[in-house]
Parts: C-alpha cells; structure tokens; sequence
C-alpha cells in the first residue's frame, strides 16, 4: 500500500511539473549584459564600461585593432563575478560579448539551471557547451564557465566572406607574438 501511494505521490510530482514546464514562457533572449547590447558603437560601450565599475574597464589602452580595418576588440579585467571580458565590433558595431565568469564565485550548472529556466531548452547542448538561438541572437554557455552573446547575423557574414573568427585568445596571443 505505501509503494502503491509513493508511487501515486511520484506520478502526481512530475506531472505537475511537466504540466508547470509547459506552461510557463520563456523569456527572449537577450541582447547583451546589462546596458552592454550587441549593435551599439564602440564608443557607446567605451561609455556604458566607464559607467559600470563591474567591468574594470580603464579606457583606450583596453582597445585593440583587429588584423582587418573593421574589426575592434575591447578587453578588459572584470571585477567580483567575471575574471576577463572581452568586446568584439565590426564596422563600428558590437556583435560579440564574451565574458568568462568567475568560477570561485560561480559554478556552470547554477548558470546552467537559470538559463533553462529562464530561456527554455537549449538549441544546442554537448559536454562542452549549451547554446540558445533566437531572432538572430546566439546565446552560448561554455565550460569552464563563459557566457557569450553573438549577433549571428554578422557572425555569419564574417564567416560567409571568407574570414575567420579569431577567439579572444588566438588575438591575444597573435598581440603578444607582435611585441618580438
């Protein structure tokens, strides 16, 4: 009798919560952190990352040039909850926001679990990483632990002609090898 009523109280559970599930709206995705939206001009975010003390900006020595003249990359020290942060443009346009989070202060299936919540299953989901794809916004979960919101309409255009996507850490490697 008490398996029979453990097993009704079971079914009872995650029906409610498959009911809750489909029940509930996702939220948008969004366009960037904070007041940081992809589309602004470089100069905008230079403003918006003297503005908000979460980011550590320090102003032009955190600018780079990017190989092609219409590329842009801003990275700067974060502070509290992200360790580095980088900003990446094209044609004056932000289209690329990745932030490595803090892993002493913050763990990828907290991350994990409210981006769910709040966005829905994933559109991509492998050991590595979890994406979100929406109205031209891809949303990326990677491990360790960074957060990266791309404007996949530029994103593919850069792909389309033909150039390649250096990650933060290609650029910033290729930087350094330039000061020999």
């Amino acid at each position: 009798m008490i398996k029979k009523n453990l097993g009704l109280l079971i079914f009872a559970l995650f029906a409610s919560v498959s009911i809750f599930a489909q029940q509930t709206s996702t939220s948008p995705l969004p366009r960037g952190y904070s007041d940081i939206q992809l589309g602004l001009t470089v100069d905008e975010v230079k403003d918006l990352l003297k503005k908000n003390s979460i980011f550590g900006f320090r102003g032009d020595r955190d600018v780079s040039l990017l190989p092609t003249q219409e590329r842009v990359l801003i990275e700067t020290a974060g502070s509290s909850f992200f360790s580095r942060c980088w900003f990446q443009f094209y044609e004056d346009k932000l289209y690329a926001i990745t932030l490595n989070v803090n892993t002493k202060r913050m763990d990828y299936y907290s991350m994990f679990t409210r981006f769910c919540e709040k966005y829905g299953k994933p559109a991509t989901l492998n050991p590595s990483k979890a994406e979100w794809e929406d109205d031209g916004i891809i949303l990326s979960l990677e491990k360790p632990l960074t957060v990266k919101y791309i404007d996949s309409k530029v994103y593919n255009e850069l792909i389309d002609s033909g150039e390649k996507l250096k990650s933060s850490e290609s650029v910033i490697r290729e930087e350094f090898l330039n000061t020999f």
